[in-house]
This record gives C-alpha cells, structure tokens and sequence, in this order.
C-alpha cells in the first residue's frame, strides 16, 4: 500500500525527497481504513502468534499475506509496510536527558546497520530514522552490511531507495554485500573496515533511533577514546510494532555466555540519577566505540561463526585490555523483538562452539565452568572451536590482565562453580531414563528417558548440594531437597530451603544419593509388570546406585 506523501517538517527531513514510489507513508495511520472491514473476516490463523496479539480486523487475503511475512520475518512485516518510514516514537528518556545539551564540536559519527534478509521497510525505517534524528555535521555516513540476503527486493528496490537517498546527498549511504554468508562478527568487521568517521556505531537493520541519541554517545567518547558504548534499548512489540520503554539495565551473561540483563555496580544507583552513564560487564550486540581504539584492540573475533558470544568476548576483552564499557540512558534506540528468528532455528549448536572458543582464550583457570555450563566434559568435548592462536597473541600484545581480575572488580555476579560432577542423573537399574527437573510448576523431578539437555543436567556441590540451574551471585536457584515427609522430593528455591528443609546429600560415584539429614535414599522403582514409573521416591536405602555423567574431582 502506498500512501500520499504528507511528510512533516523535521530537521534534515528527507522524505519529501524521495521518489513517490519510496515515500516514508507519513499519512498513513497504525490501523489504515483500507485493511479494516466492516464485515468481520473468518480468522484464519488463530493459534498465530502474531494474531494471537494483533486482533486489527483483516480481510482472509490480508490475513494470509500478514502471517506469511510474519513467518519469514518474525515481525509483523505486513504492519511495517503500512507504517510511515519517518514516524514519530514516544520519548522515553529520563527528563534530565531531555534538557542536557552537547558541544557542537563532537567526533563525526559512521553508523553500520548490519542485516540479513530483513524486511525492506525496516530497513528504510532504520535509515529514515538515523538522517532524521542525527545531526548532519555529525553523521558521517551509514554504511549497510547484506550478509548475502536472498531476497529480491533488497537486491532491486533497496538500491532504488539508497540512490535516491544519494542523488541529494552524495556518499551518506554505503552498500556492504557478503558473496557468502559470514556471520555477524564478520558483518560488523566488514562495516567497521568500510567506516571513515571518528566513532563507528554497529547497530541491527531493525531498529529505529530516538531524538538526541547520538550526542550523548559522542560526548562520553569525547571524553574517553577508550569506552566502548551500549544506548539504552526500547522493545519494539512483534505484533503490532509499538515502542516499550524498558528499564535501564547493565549487560551481563551467565557461564553458557547466554546475554542477560543484570544489575549496575551499587554507586551507580547511590547517585540517584538514572540519567548517568553505568559500567556494565558486557554489551549486548549494538556497540559504539571509536573507530581506531576498536582496531586497536582487535575489533571482533572474525573466528565467531553465526552469532552468538561475539558481545561477551568484546567485553571481556575490553575490560581486560585497557577500556570499558558503558550504558548510556540518554541514548535511546528502539529494537524490534522477533517472535522467532527465521534464519536460523537452533543456534544452541553455534553459541556453544563459540563460547568455548571464548573460553580458551579468555577464562584461563576459569573456563572449565563454560564446559560445565553446557554440560561438557572437562577434557575432550570434541567440538571444533577453530584456530585461536591469533587472538592468543593478541592477549599477549595488549597485555591484557588475567580473567581473575575481571570477576574481583567487574564481574562478582558471575560466580565460579566449586562443583564435584555435573550432567545427567541415571540409576544403574534403569541406564535409558534420567532425573528430569519436570513440568516447572509441578516442582517435582520425575524419571525421563534421556536427551541429556537442559531440564537433565543437574549440579553437585563439594557442600553436598544438587541444583538444577546455573546460578549468579544472589539470583535464585532451585535444589533438590528432602521434604522431610511424603515420598516424593521436590526441587525447591535454595534460599528458601537453607533455613527449613533438607537440601544437603551425600554421594558417591556409583553409589546411592542419600540426604545427610533424613537418611532417605532417592530411588527408582517398577511397578508389576517390571517397567519403570516416572516417579522418583525418598525411602529407606535399598542399595540403589547413581551415577553422574561428569566427574571433576574424584565422588
């Protein structure tokens, strides 16, 4: 659907400028007329979740060209096409952002969007967004990164749009194509080569900039080359394409390198002034740094396959090597959340290879408790983590400090394991079922035939403890306790059972698993026929033998 072009006044505005077959749709409104029927349409899709979320009523046409975006693109790209390129967010920054002003005289600014088969309007929301809410004597260039996309309009259409863009301002917009699919890594290290301005910010295609976003990032680099940035992210719902604000977090990961929101260090809070800059132990994917300092210290590991750990090395690296990193709350940059990632189905396989790559370069005493985290054995996992030689003599070169020094002073949440063994749980009498965590809100493990993943792999602690999760410093975790009563063991919250149950075992490889203080012994049993149930039972010990998948030290 095209829309009559109504572009308002903003500063640097370009959509006036464009061709009248690349309008920004500035009047077109979230929910347009002319997809709307007075006569309800039968729902098609109603197990969808993006009608689950999004009830605007649709012809059966429209229904099923939104739900075949949706699926292609994990977004509701069908909304996006309806959507103006240039249209106005919600301003969700702290009101002391709102009033801070910036030196005219910033470092110039080249802005990398990285994409892979996105939805063409985003891409050029994306665009529209970064002209029209950074200043021009800042905005050096924005240089697009294709990561060998198939899809036609963004061989075709896309290359319209930027010429277009090109015609009126010659050079603002660069096009990256990958011949092969590299990964993100390589994407980013491709738009950082191509990059001429003083700071490069390496963002997704499928995000809109705030007002005001670049100066606050421009300003703290200003101060110090040797920060490395985050904005703060709004969520952009899937469904029906509106901005969330979140909170403000800091970025950290667990042992897996999983990415998660955690907590700033406690003087950022004791300023009482959410509008600061906050240290943070990682970055989470988008990153402005400047352009020569990010070379300096080896920008991105080009080993990385896909993606997945490429965040967690930079910051680990960063930090060990002589810079930092910061969220800044006054940038703001909203962030589409895909309901599924199309591209890839699994990328369980890829992050685990590259965060034991990670791993072997950075954790050194460290790095059995990434092993551990995915369920590996300590020696031999047999995955193929590439040549890291390279990024070996790097470490060396930068002097960097050990991994030690990163979890005293930047890291303390993320908490060694002091474990004896670790993996699947099975008994002797019955080796092709495993202690399985469960249905969560049941809170009672059961016996399951074994797949050795996530809901199978349990802990135990040189203390005596079983859990079923990996934990940080102070965030809840759920151990295998003794009731005390009934026959059944329960997984339960290890800070609530310190004080009031029975969550200490004594085990031995191959032996029984019997609570120290109970004297119960976790068993199987059959029933009459002689097939296992799925229960697990507390009774007198009968001699019944355990054995877990991994040993570090001897049980």
């Amino acid at each position: 659907m095209i829309a009559t072009l109504e572009c308002s006044n903003h500063e640097n505005k370009l959509c006036e400028e464009f061709v009248s077959s690349l309008v920004c749709r500035c009047g077109v409104s979230l929910y347009d007329p002319k997809v709307i029927h007075e006569k309800p349409a039968k729902k098609l899709f109603p197990n969808s979740y993006l009608f689950k979320q999004w009830t605007v009523e649709l012809s059966e046409d429209d229904q099923r060209k939104a739900e075949d975006l949706f699926q292609k693109y994990g977004y509701n790209a069908f909304l996006s096409d309806q959507l103006p390129l240039d249209r106005e967010l919600l301003d969700t920054r702290d009101h002391r952002c709102i009033s801070r002003e910036y030196p005219h005289n910033l470092p110039t600014l080249s802005v990398v969007l990285i994409y892979l088969d996105e939805a063409l309007s985003v891409i050029q929301r994306a665009i529209c967004s970064i002209i029209n809410r950074t200043p021009a004597h800042l905005l050096k260039e924005i240089i697009l990164v294709d990561d060998h996309s198939t899809h036609e309009d963004l061989k075709t259409q896309l290359h319209v749009y930027i010429t277009s863009i090109n015609e009126k301002h010659p050079g603002l917009v660069k096009l990256v194509t990958h011949s092969e699919q590299k990964g993100l890594s390589q994407a980013r290290i491709s738009g950082w080569k191509a990059a001429t301005g003083d700071v490069v910010a390496i963002l997704d295609a499928h995000i809109e900039v705030h007002v005001k976003w670049a100066e606050p990032l421009l300003a703290r680099i200003q101060a110090d080359r040797t920060l490395v940035l985050s904005p703060v992210f709004d969520r952009v719902n899937y469904y029906d394409l509106q901005v969330t604000k979140y909170p403000i977090y800091a970025h950290g990961f667990d042992w897996a390198l999983w990415c998660m929101y955690v907590g700033f260090p406690q003087k950022w809070y004791d300023q009482n002034d959410p509008s600061q800059p906050g240290k943070s132990p990682s970055v989470m994917g988008i990153l402005v740094v400047d352009r020569l300092f990010f070379g300096e210290i080896g920008t991105l590991d080009g080993g990385m396959e896909v993606y997945g750990g490429e965040n967690v090395e930079l910051g680990i690296r960063v930090w060990l090597c002589g810079g930092s990193i910061e969220i800044v709350p006054c940038s703001k940059i909203a962030h589409i959340e895909r309901a599924h990632k199309p591209y890839v189905s699994d990328i369980s396989n890829v992050m685990k290879r590259n965060a034991l790559r990670v791993a072997e370069v950075w954790m050194d005493e460290y790095k059995i408790n990434v092993n551990i985290a995915w369920g590996l054995p300590i020696q031999n996992h047999g995955i193929d983590i590439g040549d890291v030689s390279e990024r070996k003599k790097l470490r060396e070169k930068l002097h960097c400090k050990p991994f030690k020094w990163y979890l005293e002073n930047v890291y303390p949440e993320l908490n060694p394991m002091h474990l004896l063994g670790y993996g699947v749980l099975i008994n002797d009498l019955q080796t092709r079922l495993c202690l399985d965590k469960g249905p969560f809100e049941e809170n009672t493990p059961i016996l399951y035939p074994c797949h050795f993943m996530e809901s199978q792999i349990f802990y135990y602690t040189a203390s005596g403890e079983i859990f079923a999760n990996l934990p940080l410093k102070n965030n809840r975790n759920r151990c295998l306790i003794d009731p005390g009563s009934g026959r059944f063991p329960e997984l339960s919250w290890c800070s609530d059972t310190e004080k009031q149950k029975h969550m200490y075992w004594d085990f031995k490889q191959g032996q029984a698993i019997q609570n120290r203080e109970t004297k119960r012994c976790l068993e199987i049993s059959a029933d009459q026929t002689g097939k296992y149930e799925k229960n697990v039972f507390l009774q007198d010990c009968r001699n019944q033998h355990w054995k877990i998948q991994n040993i570090i030290q001897d049980l």
